[in-house]
């Protein structure tokens, strides 16, 4: 597999040059200056691209062309959004970058509660804490009804929640949830938001009696508006894996195991249709053997995210090692090696190592903690590929 990493343009603290030396050969990256729904421009594409080969690279896939909310909840304006859309789509044929990882998560892109969670050894790493995200919901964005997705054991924590957390707790969690998880990747929340909950409430308030029938046959229009363009320009489509896998604030997911991904390309069953393959995110679900439906998808996969999971009794989960958790990255490394090894795949979500704390780096996204387990994975890569050429 082609060894990308995940770069977020000439802010980034991380410069091409240091990425080429430690072994990148691509990079994963986007337009995160352009707002949602909006255009493309052809030549903004190419001066980002002649950036990145500049340094010896090349921009293997885009993450992400955002989806806009309103085609997602199918509002009036989302037709003229995927018109936008399919030039966008377009404009990135003709510049030859045809790989496009995308999401069709409402609302939120993704979703920690601690994007700090402090290992044993003094390094830190995202955290999922189920309780505390209920405590989010009910207390925070007081939902309507949101007591009744929890269990009576979540909800005897909620109350200690309430009862310990402060206000400052209260800001930190509103950060973590919807701000700092969502600015960086062309979210619906910005850094120095004056009311985020408030402008929170009023995105979910799209959503108001969209289901997972909804939400799958706008996903499924969505998809069929696009697919001329892909085919046209050979543009492979790799929808993102839910992250968490499950439901969140009442809202619909529908890209979460193996029945949703089986639903999915063949509900649209085009080959420019296709999957973007996160052990990580897979890997949160308890129900999902992740090797399995490596197997199983490996060819509608068009692009992998490898890291791994690991999920307690109570449903919090944290990022593991690389080598280690639910995600069983070896073994998933062996499938893709085998039955598709021309793919692009990034390391995903690092641990925050002691000399990455004050770089400034987006959560999820430093650069030591990244390249230890690039070295990891590249050892893997390099043992499965070698086992492969002496069978």
């Amino acid at each position: 597999m082609e060894k990308t990493w995940r770069w977020f343009g000439k802010k980034d603290k991380i410069a091409l040059s240091t990425l080429r030396q430690i072994g990148v050969e691509g990079i994963v990256s986007a337009l995160h200056d352009i707002p949602n729904g909006e255009i493309w421009n052809l030549e903004a594409i190419n001066d980002y691209k002649n950036y990145i080969e500049s340094h010896g690279l090349r921009w293997s896939v885009v993450e992400s062309l955002p989806v806009s909310e309103a085609i997602k909840y199918g509002g009036e304006d989302r037709d003229s959004l995927i018109e936008n859309y399919i030039t966008s789509l377009e404009n990135l044929g003709k510049a030859g970058i045809t790989t496009v990882c995308y999401n069709f998560m409402p609302v939120l892109d993704w979703a920690r509660t601690d994007l700090f969670h402090e290992w044993e050894d003094g390094s830190s790493s995202l955290y999922f804490d189920k309780a505390k995200f209920a405590y989010f919901e009910i207390h925070i964005l007081q939902r309507e009804g949101a007591e009744s997705d929890y269990s009576s054991e979540i909800l005897q924590k909620v109350e200690e929640l309430k009862n310990t957390l402060t206000e400052k707790d209260n800001n930190d969690l509103i950060d973590s949830v919807i701000v700092k998880t969502q600015g960086f990747v062309n979210g619906n929340i910005k850094e120095g938001e004056l009311n985020p909950v408030e402008k929170f409430k009023s995105l979910l308030a799209l959503y108001d009696g969209i289901d997972k029938d909804r939400l799958r046959q706008n996903m499924k229009y969505f998809l069929e508006k696009i697919m001329p363009v892909c085919e046209k320009w050979n543009i492979q489509m790799c929808v993102h894996p839910d992250d968490p896998p499950f439901s969140l604030l009442g809202l619909p997911r529908i890209v979460t195991n193996e029945e949703d991904i089986d639903w999915l390309l063949k509900a649209v069953d085009n080959p420019h249709n296709g999957l973007t393959f996160c052990a990580g995110s897979l890997s949160a679900n308890l129900q999902n053997d992740v090797p399995k439906l490596a197997q199983k998808f490996a060819h509608r996969t068009k692009f992998v995210h490898l890291r791994s999971t690991n999920v307690f009794e109570n449903g919090d989960f944290i990022e593991a090692h690389h080598l280690g958790g639910r995600g069983k990255l070896i073994e998933v490394i062996r499938v893709f090696e085998k039955e598709n090894p021309d793919l692009p795949m990034r390391i995903d979500h690092g641990r925050l190592l002691t000399e990455d704390i004050g770089q400034g780096y987006n959560p999820g996204y430093s650069f030591l903690g990244r390249m230890l387990a690039l070295g990891q994975i590249e050892g893997v890569m390099a043992a499965v590929r070698s086992e492969l050429q002496k069978n």
